[in-house]
């Protein structure tokens, strides 16, 4: 009787909540407790559930919405339906929308820190190990959203967030279908970790953009400084010419078929410094996977399979493997010295409930479970995704999955997401804490394609590096962080 009373009274209200795990919930399931960050397009409060007792962090949209199927077609809320479950993807827990006040909010897992917050007031530079173990994780995450046909289209230090040694990938607001119809928003992504394409080109441009964005990040977390910090468009093209190289004759050629109207290609011919000199306390193993991810042409670029495939991650995939034999084999398992795998403390039992979770899903299909908002009335009917797609022109463009039965789901990991601001705050970026950012808010309903591209890649021989111990930084010039949208 008193569920009952209590559903009657959130009826009332008009409210509408996601039934994740036993039992729905509403805001009115949560104490906020503090305002976390603000930005254009919603605020972030730290929660603690009542029902739980566990901390949360609750993304309120200030945008009202007019109903439950708006909410659900969120490229926000529909793309983290299409990765979850993924130890290195942010994982939603619930999307609550009122319907009497149009507010929506996404109750998602608390962050200890982003990328950019580790990073920015450190005197010395982090473990290489560490790095590569961050960037091993990075490279995961982008694989599995690559091969699941969606490219991030966002990449950089703040949208990278961590707790335990752990790294998850968030802000999927701006993430596009692979097989989306050219030409995209030129200006998207934030400028410093902008490729080539993007900055050249009237929107031609592929899922390729999201590894370049991932050398910038691999550099800056190694450098603790940024790769390539362009206080313009043409600016950040003068940048990366001068540490890369003007593009080869071939690579123009392609770039003047698609010529941006913002950009002249009368740029003078650089040789290029080489990243190599800047990275001089890196060893050769990551100066070398920085230099292939941060290639000038995007079909020779390295994606996300083939730098997993790198020689510089051989020590983690051989720990990896190891891992997996003793989970299996528990005689293995005893002789096993787990400091030698470079394993996530206390996260085997996260692997495992993913790896069970992920076998009970088709290889070719999307995960089928109830992530987005669900009322009084649950959504009806499932269909196979279409492989095709509509014009995706323009940022407000969104994608949509395929409508799925309602079904409660069980012990589901707590996560959270976020969203980029519209391209007209790139210089400028609204910064929020480690919790979220923005997220648009109109859409177009766009599916995504069930079969993405594959990769295929021969790893280059290379030698086994030894890891590094902390190096104590020389004298840098300082970098305003202000020309992308960094907080002064």
């Amino acid at each position: 009787m008193t569920m009952r009373r209590e559903k009657n009274e959130r009826e009332s209200r008009g409210e509408t909540t996601a039934a994740v795990g036993p039992g729905a919930m509403s805001l009115q399931n949560y104490r906020l407790m503090e305002k976390m960050g603000e930005g254009t397009f919603s605020e972030v409060l730290k929660c603690q559930s009542m029902l739980d007792g566990k901390l949360y962090a609750c993304k309120k949209m200030k945008h009202r919405y007019r109903s439950e199927d708006q909410v659900n077609k969120l490229r926000e809320v529909q793309a983290l339906k299409r990765l979850n479950p993924h130890p290195h993807v942010i994982d939603l827990k619930e999307v609550v929308f009122e319907k009497k006040t149009g507010t929506m909010a996404l109750i998602c897992e608390l962050m200890d820190m982003n990328i950019y917050e580790l990073i920015k007031d450190r005197k010395s530079y982090l473990p290489e190990q560490r790095v590569k173990l961050y960037m091993y994780q990075l490279c995961k995450a982008i694989y599995h959203m690559h091969r699941n046909g969606i490219f991030h289209r966002d990449v950089k230090p703040e949208n990278i967030l961590i707790k335990d040694s752990v790294l998850k990938l968030a802000d999927f607001g701006s993430c596009k279908s692979v097989y989306s119809n050219q030409p995209y928003t030129e200006y998207i992504s934030t400028r410093w970790y902008r490729a080539p394409e993007c900055l050249l080109t009237d929107g031609h441009y592929s899922y390729k953009m999201d590894m370049w964005s991932v050398g910038c990040v691999m550099y800056e977390v190694m450098s603790l400084r940024p790769l390539f910090p362009g206080s313009n468009e043409l600016d950040q093209v003068s940048k990366i010419h001068g540490i890369i190289g003007t593009p080869s004759r071939g690579t123009l050629r392609k770039l003047k078929k698609f010529q941006s109207r913002h950009m002249e290609f009368n740029f003078p011919h650089s040789a290029g410094s080489g990243i190599s000199p800047l990275m001089k306390h890196a060893s050769s193993g990551c100066v070398d996977l920085v230099a292939q991810l941060c290639t000038y042409d995007p079909d020779e670029r390295l994606g996300a399979k083939q730098a997993l495939r790198h020689p510089y991650f051989k020590d983690l995939r051989d720990a990896e493997r190891r891992g997996k034999q003793a989970t299996r084999s528990p005689s293995i398992a005893s002789n096993v010295n787990e400091s030698r795998l470079l394993a996530i403390p206390g996260k085997k039992t996260q692997h495992q409930e993913y790896s069970r979770r992920r076998k009970q899903q088709d290889h070719h299909h999307i995960a089928h479970s109830q992530l987005p908002v669900v009322s009084h009335h649950q959504v009806k009917g499932s269909h196979h995704i279409q492989p095709r797609v509509g014009d995706m022109r323009g940022d407000a463009s969104s994608l949509i999955l395929p409508q799925i039965q309602a079904k409660p789901i069980s012990g589901i990991q707590s996560g959270f997401s976020s969203v980029l601001p519209s391209h007209k705050s790139t210089s400028h970026r609204h910064f929020l804490p480690h919790v979220f950012s923005d997220t648009r808010t109109h859409s177009k309903h766009i599916p995504f394609p069930s079969h993405p591209p594959s990769h295929h890649f021969q790893p280059p021989q290379g030698t086994k590096q030894q890891p590094l111990p902390i190096h104590h930084l020389p004298t840098l010039p300082k970098h305003t962080r202000t020309g992308a949208g960094y907080p002064g």
